[in-house]
């Protein structure tokens, strides 16, 4: 069946870094975008990346531009999401997600079909 399982989240002080990772199975891994969301307590889900099928195109949100940067395997089936520089703000659960319809990649929850159950990041000193 579908899986995607986000693991490296966890408790980081202001200013660390983490590395998300998304492993993917039981679809064409390349012939779908993935995405990178997260959700705060009270808020509600936000884009934070994406890359295409082929990794060639990206897009990422202007709150962490130049701090996170995403990339795809698609040898392991896995995209990851590299996070420096982190804020209290960065707090939240972050999923990643599948979209088997655009060539691009969108940052609109709404467009995407498969979902993980998220990992938590805490960003606390």
């Amino acid at each position: 069946q579908v899986q995607l399982v986000e693991s490296g989240g966890g408790l980081v002080r202001p200013g660390g870094s983490l590395r998300l990772s998304c492993a993917a199975s039981g679809f064409t891994f390349e012939s779908y975008a993935i995405g990178w969301f997260r959700q705060a307590p009270g808020k509600e889900r936000e884009g934070v990346s994406c890359v295409s099928r082929s990794g060639r195109l990206a897009d990422i949100a202007d709150s962490v531009k130049g701090r996170f940067t995403i990339s795809r395997d698609n040898t392991k089936n896995t995209v990851y999401l590299q996070m420096n520089s982190l804020k209290p703000e960065d707090t939240a659960v972050y999923y990643c997600a599948a979209d088997r319809r655009n060539w691009d990649c969108r940052t609109t929850p709404n467009e995407y079909d498969y979902w993980g159950q998220g990992t938590q990041v805490t960003v606390s000193s």
